[in-house]
C-alpha cells in the first residue's frame, strides 16, 4: 500500500461497513482546529486521517474553524492554520467557521428551551462547578432550573441583546444532575461575552459553548464520520444528545482515536503559548518546537509527516510514540535527495606547509550520497583549509583515527596529510595545525601504496563561506517527574540550543534559499534558516544528526 493511502484501522472498517449497508453513499470528515495557538504534529496525525480517509473513499473533507471563544481565536491563527494544511499537502473541499452558523446555533437552543430542555441560570462559574457533584456523589439542582418556558425565552433573548454583564447568566440544558455521566449534569451551553469576534465583529456577545456547537457544526454540514481523540468520548452522549434534542436532519457518528503522544515534547497548545509568551521559545515557529510552523523551518519535511502518522496508524489505546522513529522517517526521506556539502561547524586551521602557497586545484565530488544520476560538483582546495575541531587531538584516546601528531589522514575526495606542528596562542590553546600532503595519494588516482584509518571532511579557508549553525537538542526532558509537584517548565533542557560560527564549502551552496536541505559530512542534515538567514550571512538549522541507535520495528 502507498505511503500516502490510510493503512487498514478502525475507523476505515466502520467506514467500509457503512458504505455496504449502504448507510451513506458518500462520506464526509472534517478537520476542525479552533484558532487559539499554531498546529502541532498531534494535529498532523487528525490531518493526515480526515483527509486521507476522504481521499481514499472519495469522499469530502471539510476546514472548518471552531471559532467559538473570541477571546482566545485570532486571524493570525486561521492563516498559520491554512498555511500548515496547506504545506502537508492536503486541500479541503469546503472551508467553513463556526461562526457562520451562530444565528442557526442560536435557533436550536430556542427549540431545546420550548422543549423544556434548557434554561438560563444566574448562578455564577463556581457555584455551577461546587453543585456540580462527583463522581460518587450527585449534583444539586439550581434554584433557577425550574423557571418557566416564557421566562428563559426572555431572558434568553435578553442575553442575546446585551442586557446582562459577563457571567451574570448562562443557558443550561436540563438534562440529568443525577446522571453518573457528570457531561449530562446540566451542562452550560451558552455564555455572555462582551467581546468582538474575528469573524462577527460585535453582532454577538452571548458564545455557544464548544459542547453545544461542535454537534451542532457537524449536523449542519452532514458530516458522516466526526473523527475526534479519546479525551471526548465521554462527551459522546451529550454530543448524541445535542443533535437528537436539537432535532437534526442529518446525524453524525462521533469516532475517537488515540491521539499522538511524542516523547520529548509536549502537546498542548496551552503549554506552547507558555514557552512563546516565556520567551523560551523563540515564537511559534522555534525549531525546537513541535508545531507545524516549527518543524517546518527546522527543515522536516511534508513527505516525512505523512510517512510517520501512517506507521504509527490508528488506535484506541493511548501510547507515547518514541521522537527518534519520527526522526527515522524524516532521514529516510532525506537521504537520496539532500544536496551533500562540507561544512565545518567548530573550524580549526589546517596549513599544509609543503603545498604550493599561490596553488589552488578543484577537487570532485559527488552531489548526493549514493546517487550517480545527482552529478558531481568541483570544491577548491588550497594551502589553507579549516577543519572541525573534534577532528585534532593532541593527546588522541585510544582508537583515535583522525589527526594527532605523527598521525596521517586522508581529506575527503583529496590526498593523505600527515599532522607536523601544533600552533598554541599564550594561554596554551591550539589554534593551528600544522602538515605536510603526499601529493601521490589524491583520491581517485589509482594509489595502492599504504593505507590510512581515518578520513576527515574539510573547506578551503579562502573560499570557504562563513555560517552559523545552529544545534537541536530536546527542549524538555522526559526523565523529570511531572508528578512531584514540578511544573513542566522545571523540564526545560538548558542545553536544547547551541549556536556554533564556521564555514561552508561555496559550490554547494552558492545559490542556497531558506528551507533548501543539505547533508553536510559527518554532520547531519540541515536547512538554511527562515528568520535568521540574509543576504549577509547564512544560518542553518540542523534537522537531525545523520544517526541513530534507533531501529524501527518490523
Amino acid at each position: 500500500m502507498s505511503n500516502e493511502t490510510i493503512s487498514n484501522n478502525f475507523i476505515k472498517n466502520i467506514i467500509v461497513d457503512d458504505l455496504k449497508t449502504g448507510k451513506h453513499d458518500h462520506i464526509i470528515t472534517r478537520f476542525p482546529p479552533e484558532p487559539n495557538g499554531y498546529l502541532h504534529i498531534g494535529h498532523a496525525k487528525s490531518i493526515c486521517l480526515n483527509f486521507g480517509l476522504a481521499k481514499e473513499f472519495s469522499g469530502t473533507v471539510n476546514m472548518r474553524f471552531d471559532d467559538t471563544n473570541p477571546l482566545k481565536e485570532d486571524d493570525e491563527y486561521v492563516n498559520s492554520i491554512k498555511e500548515d494544511v496547506q504545506w502537508l499537502g492536503f486541500n479541503w473541499n469546503n472551508l467553513y467557521f463556526a461562526s457562520d452558523y451562530f444565528d442557526e446555533m442560536y435557533n436550536r437552543a430556542v427549540i431545546l428551551i420550548k422543549k423544556g430542555k434548557a434554561y438560563v441560570d444566574d448562578l455564577s462559574a463556581d457555584e455551577i462547578r461546587e453543585n456540580r457533584g462527583t463522581l460518587t456523589e450527585p449534583g444539586v439542582e439550581s434554584p433557577y432550573r425550574n423557571r418557566s418556558i416564557e421566562e428563559n425565552l426572555d431572558l434568553f433573548e435578553r442575553m442575546k441583546n446585551g442586557e446582562f454583564a459577563n457571567g451574570e447568566k448562562v443557558l443550561r440544558a436540563k438534562i440529568d444532575m443525577s446522571s453518573p455521566n457528570i457531561n449530562f449534569r446540566d451542562p452550560v451551553i451558552y455564555r455572555i461575552s462582551h467581546a468582538s469576534h474575528h469573524n462577527t465583529g460585535d453582532k454577538w456577545c452571548i458564545y455557544p459553548m464548544y459542547s453545544f456547537a461542535h454537534p451542532l457544526e457537524d449536523a449542519i454540514e452532514g458530516i458522516t464520520h466526526s473523527i475526534c481523540t479519546l479525551e471526548f468520548e465521554d462527551q459522546r452522549p451529550l454530543y448524541d444528545w445535542v443533535v437528537r434534542e436539537c432535532e437534526m436532519e442529518n446525524v453524525p457518528r462521533q469516532i475517537e482515536f488515540a491521539r499522538l503522544n511524542l516523547t520529548n515534547t509536549v502537546m498542548s497548545k496551552r503549554k506552547l503559548k507558555l514557552l512563546v509568551d516565556e520567551g523560551i521559545a523563540d515564537g511559534w515557529d522555534d525549531p525546537r518546537l513541535p508545531t507545524i510552523s516549527g518543524v517546518r523551518r527546522r527543515g522536516y519535511t511534508p513527505e516525512c509527516i505523512r510517512n510517520f502518522c501512517a506507521e504509527i496508524g490508528v488506535s484506541k489505546a493511548d501510547s507515547k510514540v518514541d521522537s527518534q522513529l519520527f526522526d527515522h522517517f524524516l532521514r529516510e526521506d532525506l537521504q537520496p535527495k539532500a544536496q551533500l556539502a562540507m561544512g565545518v561547524l567548530n573550524p580549526l586551521k589546517l596549513v599544509i606547509t609543503n603545498y604550493p602557497e599561490n596553488q589552488s586545484e578543484m577537487i570532485e565530488l559527488e552531489n548526493i550520497a549514493k546517487n550517480e544520476e545527482a552529478g558531481t560538483r568541483e570544491v577548491p582546495f588550497s594551502r589553507e583549509l579549516y577543519i572541525e575541531r573534534d577532528d585534532f587531538m593532541e593527546e588522541p584516546i585510544p582508537k583515535y583515527r583522525r589527526f594527532f601528531p605523527g598521525n596521517e589522514v586522508r581529506l575527503k575526495g583529496a590526498y593523505f596529510v600527515k599532522c607536523t606542528d601544533v600552533i598554541k596562542d599564550e594561554n596554551g590553546n591550539v589554534v593551528e595545525i600544522h602538515g605536510t600532503y603526499d601529493p601521490e595519494t589524491k583520491s581517485g588516482s589509482g594509489f595502492t601504496g599504504r593505507k590510512v584509518k581515518g578520513t576527515v571532511h574539510w573547506v578551503d579557508a579562502k573560499t570557504a563561506v562563513p555560517a552559523q549553525f545552529r544545534l537541536f537538542e530536546p527542549l524538555i526532558l522526559d526523565d523529570a517527574p511531572e508528578n512531584e509537584g514540578k511544573h513542566f517548565l522545571d523540564q526545560i533542557n538548558p542545553n536544547s540550543l547551541t549556536i556554533l560560527e564556521g564555514f561552508v564549502e561555496p559550490a554547494a551552496i552558492k545559490d542556497a534559499k531558506p528551507l533548501d536541505k543539505f547533508q553536510f559530512v559527518r554532520n547531519g542534515f540541515f536547512s538554511v534558516d527562515t528568520k535568521y538567514t540574509t543576504d549577509e550571512k547564512l544560518v542553518f538549522n540542523r534537522i537531525v544528526p545523520l544517526k541513530s541507535s534507533f531501529k524501527p520495528g518490523k
